[in-house]
């Protein structure tokens, strides 16, 4: 038998190193944001849910648009439309032109 916890939009975390608010974090296929900053070995939380605006790399071809599907590059630290070796984040929510340095995101339920 399962008992309710809480309504999951956001989740407990602990990190190994300190986090700054606003850092992306990536859990498996799990990604979340650090509402606030975190210390190290100390317990926090991320937002699993919800709407935020996310860096994105610039130049040709990097253009999304509202409805795209769009991934986490953990090692460039930006949101693309590559899936290959990249993490599901969600679906963009409005367009972002090449030049943009940003992309709003809707993170996809986890699950």
């Amino acid at each position: 038998m399962a008992t309710f916890v809480h309504e999951g939009k956001s989740i407990d975390y602990t990190p190994t190193s300190a986090v700054t608010a606003g850092d992306v974090i990536v859990l498996g296929t799990l990604v979340g944001v650090a509402p606030r900053s975190i210390e190290a070995n100390k317990l926090g939380a991320l937002q699993v849910e919800g709407v935020f605006d996310f860096p994105k790399a610039t130049g040709s071809s990097s253009a999304i648009s509202a409805g795209d599907k769009v991934y986490w590059d953990a090692a460039e630290e930006v949101a693309t439309k590559t899936s290959s070796n990249n993490t599901y984040l969600g679906k963009a929510v409005a367009d972002a032109a090449a030049t943009a340095a940003e992309v709003r995101v809707k993170l996809a339920p986890q699950g």
